[in-house]
């Protein structure tokens, strides 16, 4: 039985553009940190931190071109994880 492949070369352009996302995001998480938000900076800074992982997943990790399955397992994963920070939240704000 004879299997085919599909290779997912990325151009580098789209590398490049992918490279400038994550400094700007690195750029934006170290302005955020001279900011005083109160309650909102460990949210801004998560979500800063989300952005940019997810953007490693997705291209440098070939994540967008995975099957469904792949895809669902990561998910869950996240949701998971979103869960369990969640709780730690809530623990400390209930101390």
């Amino acid at each position: 039985m004879k299997t085919t492949e599909q290779t997912h070369i990325l151009s580098y352009g789209k590398l490049a553009l992918v490279l400038v996302l994550l400094l700007m995001l690195t750029g934006m998480t170290v302005a955020v940190s001279y900011v005083h938000m109160g309650f909102w900076n460990v949210p801004v800074a998560l979500t800063i931190a989300s952005l940019k992982a997810s953007l490693v997943l997705l291209f440098f990790m070939h994540l967008k071109y995975e099957g469904p399955v792949i895809r669902y397992s990561f998910l869950s994963t996240v949701f998971f994880l979103a869960i369990m920070i969640g709780f730690t939240f809530w623990d400390v704000a209930f101390r």
